[in-house]
This record gives structure tokens, sequence and C-alpha cells, in this order.
């Protein structure tokens, strides 16, 4: 801004810098894809009523969450207010901050809704969801529009034991609107040492009744179903029916593989995560677009082969790190941010202090995602605990 510049004479400059186009040039850029259009009002402007398909970044976070929300600064990009006013000072910052291709819509909002061009009143959160979801609300990749994905998300959890338990706890806690938690065991004293959402006094209650218990106390505002159930082939296809994705923390390899096929047949993704002593792995399969669980494992290992949890022993802590790197995954596949696991398996030494991404390719022969869904088939346990 120039030394001693009047509003008045500011605007005029920028009018001279910065193209104003009008709503019926905006809407056609819009419709073609030719540009982005940005609102730059306030949060209770934009919560009243916006340009459907337009990015909302108050101008006053523009330094903050520009890199971000619009990573080509080549990009062509609209800016509106409800006047046009702030719009050319919001267009002024993004220039300074690289930005090569910024224009202003004449007139803002208010010239867009008078000449009859679409307008949507959007969701909104409550005033108890945005205190209690504030920390989202204020992450450009999640805002208002991320939390209502995460309310109207349905997850279902195959097992409420060490991976289960953690990836719950901050599903509920991150605001997933529904949650199902498949698990026909009951709380025994050994689960306490790494299955965190039960306590002494729960031991011997079904841990289905017994997690859906601490998630509700943790965040009442969502639906939490417990089924006690031992998932099955008879029963497989009705336990996943009306969910979005499903979290494999089963600890055999009966439930993985028949937890894998249903996901094929019906289409939903499958994050997956294991652990095993000291190392845990976490990957996520959606065939597609990606393997599956049987183009990295075409068979379980021979029945006795794997030692069970059990016998084999698991650090307490470490079925809360991959629980959690499942509950990151999960989020990212309802709010459509970052890049999913998909394709990859993450593995995780303790010891070592050491991640590794393997890549795993979509096997062309895959006896279930590579054609026609064949149909459940039996696997013996090779492992369980």
């Amino acid at each position: 801004m120039h030394d001693c510049e009047s509003l008045e004479e500011r605007l005029a400059r920028l009018r001279n810098t910065f193209a104003e186009h009008p709503p019926a040039t905006v809407a056609a850029d819009q419709t073609a894809g030719r540009a982005t259009l940005i609102d730059v009002r306030e949060g209770d402007e934009n919560r009243a009523e916006r340009i459907p398909g337009s990015l909302h970044l108050p101008r006053g976070f523009l330094e903050l969450r520009a890199a971000t929300a619009l990573p080509d600064r080549a990009a062509p990009v609209v800016l509106y207010c409800r006047s046009g006013v702030r719009s050319l000072l919001a267009a002024e910052t993004l220039q300074s901050l690289g930005y090569t291709a910024v224009s202003s819509l004449a007139g803002g909002f208010e010239r867009w809704k008078n000449e009859g061009h679409s307008v949507e009143q959007p969701r909104t959160l409550g005033q108890v969801d945005r205190e209690r979801y504030a920390r989202h609300l204020s992450i450009p990749e999640v805002g208002e529009s991320g939390q209502q994905a995460l309310l109207d998300a349905r997850v279902l959890l195959v097992g409420g034991g060490g991976l289960g338990c953690p990836a719950a706890l901050y599903l509920a806690a991150a605001g997933v609107g529904k949650i199902g938690i498949v698990d026909f065991d009951r709380v025994d004293a050994s689960n306490l040492q790494r299955q965190v959402l039960y306590r002494t006094d729960r031991i011997g209650t079904p841990k289905a009744q017994a997690a859906r218990d601490a998630l509700l106390a943790l965040n009442p505002g969502i639906e939490v179903i417990g089924i006690e159930e031992r998932l099955a082939i008879d029963n497989v296809d009705s336990l996943v029916e009306g969910y979005d994705i499903v979290l494999d923390g089963a600890d055999n390899f009966a439930t993985r593989y028949l937890v894998n096929d249903a996901a094929v047949k019906h289409g939903f993704s499958c994050v997956h995560g294991s652990v095993f002593r000291f190392e845990g792995q976490v990957s996520v399969f959606r065939s597609a677009d990606g393997p599956c669980y049987r183009c990295l494992y075409p068979e379980p290992p021979p029945v006795g082969a794997a030692p069970s949890c059990a016998e084999a022993g698991v650090l307490g802590v470490l079925p809360g790190v991959v629980g959690l790197l499942m509950a990151i995954e999960t989020i990212k596949l309802i709010i459509g941010a970052g890049d999913p696991l998909v394709g990859q398996l993450l593995t995780y030494d303790a010891l070592g202090v050491e991640f590794r991404t393997l890549r795993i390719r979509k096997n062309p022969q895959c006896p279930v995602c590579s054609g026609a869904f064949p149909g459940y088939r039996e696997v013996a346990q090779a492992c369980s605990g």
C-alpha cells in the first residue's frame, strides 16, 4: 500500500490493477471450470448464503490458508465479498503472495443474487458442535464442510480390541456420526494392558456394550451401535450394510479375509491394521482404484504357522500407534484430504523407531478383485488371540 493513501485512492488503484468481472461472466467461467470462486466474507455471512461451489477463505486468514487451499498460484481465482470492496483488498493480498491470475466479482454477492444467479444456504453446525469441533473448523482442509462430512459418516469397526479401541476413541472425538463396533468377546483383565476403552470395573462386560458406553460418554452427540456378534459368512452382508468405511482391527486371518471380500463385493473402503510384538502395519484397501488385501496376501499362512497375540505378545502401546494411524486414514477418506494409503503398506518398527512405506500392486489375477466377485470362501483360523 502506498504511503498516506486514502481508502478511496487505494480502491481506485486496485480497480485499475485487478479485473472486475460481472456475475454472468463469472458464472460461465465457474461452470466451465475456468476459475475458482473464493468467498472472502466473514463466517456468519458465508453461513447465511453463498455461491454454490465457492471456497470460503475469510480475508483475515488469507495469508495463513491460501497456500494450502490454493496451491497453484497461476490458476485463475475470482474473489467475492458482499459488495466488491473487500474482494479487491483481498486480491491485493493474494497478489503479494505470488498469485498471478486474481480478479474480483463486480458488485459482489449482492449483485450476483440480484441478477438471479444461484445461491445456497449451507448446512451449518449448531453452537454446541461449533464449540466441540472448533479446532477442526480452523483447519482449511476440514472446516465446516469437512466437519459436516464427519457427522454424516458411517464407520464400522470390526473388533473392539487393541486396534479398535484407540481408533474408535478418536473417531468418536472427531465427530463421526455413526460408529458400529462388532465384537463378540467380553472384557478380560488381560485386555486392559492395551484396550484403552475398558476399565477394571467392566471386566466380564461384553466389549460391544462397554465400548458403546465409553464412546457415548466421550461424545453423546453421535450414534454408537454395539454389535455383540462374531463376523461370519452368513452375517457379514447384513452387518456391513449402511456403512461407508470399515476398519479391520481383527486379530485373525479368517476375519481379515472376510472383511476384505465384503469390501470388494460392496465397494466400500477397508482400513486395515495389524500388530505383532513391536511391529505394526496399516493400509487402505479400495479395490475400485487399488489392490485389496488378497493382492497383498493371496493366501493365509498354514494353520499353526502364525502364533496368536496371546502366544507372541504385543507391546501394549503399539496398538495405540497403529489404531490412531487407522483413525487418521479414515478421517482423510471422509473429508477427502491428503493421500490415503491406497496401494501402500505403512510399516512401523517401534524398537528401531522406523516407519517405511511399501508399494502394493493390484494383482490382475486376484481371485476376488480382478473380475466378477466369486463369493465368500471359508478361511481356516491361522491365528487368533
